[in-house]
């Protein structure tokens, strides 16, 4: 019988490191740590476009979202401003990661969101039915109290075009 040489070791000891990462997605460009866990457990994500010359546009809004290969995922009404933007010159945008109360109520303006890890991100609009599936799938979980309010909606809204998914892909700033 023989022993484990140092190749041998080496393999086991890079393997057995490497499990903690295996089916775990990378780190998505432009992203802190900060941000990245809080993508897997915020019920929010804060978003504005971006104009031209790279400033916020003067929309913002909290939405509901999941965290789906590397991608901020929402669904929205075709003719709202996310999706709008997303169809324009103004693709990009800021997003910021956190739960800090709606941010826009009968006081005025709430900004305690401009605080929170923040990223820029490329908006595209997906028609892809697998990924509504599987961003209902964590709607499910994420928004137990809610979905029962808006799965019906979302369903036939992306069905018949008038909602659409809108896939913010992190950009390095």
């Amino acid at each position: 019988m023989r022993g484990i040489d140092r190749r041998d070791f080496l393999r086991i000891a890079l393997a057995v490191g490497a499990l903690p990462w295996i089916g775990r997605p990378a780190r998505a460009a432009g992203l802190s740590g900060e941000a990245t866990a809080l993508l897997d457990t915020s019920p929010y994500v804060y978003v504005s476009p971006l104009r031209g010359d790279g400033q916020e546009s003067r929309c913002h809004g909290e939405v509901w979202f999941a965290w789906l290969d590397g991608n901020v995922v929402l669904i929205t009404a075709r003719e709202g401003w996310k999706a709008r933007s997303a169809t324009t010159g103004s693709r990009k945008a800021r997003l910021w990661v956190g739960d800090h109360g709606r941010w826009k109520g009968l006081t005025g303006k709430n900004e305690a969101f401009r605080a929170a890890p923040s990223f820029d991100a490329q908006a595209r609009i997906v028609k892809d039915d697998a990924l509504f599936d599987r961003l209902i799938a964590v709607y499910e979980k994420k928004y137990p109290g809610e979905i029962g309010r808006w799965r019906d909606r979302f369903r036939s809204g992306f069905a018949s075009g008038e909602r659409v998914l809108v896939v913010y892909e992190p950009i390095a700033s």
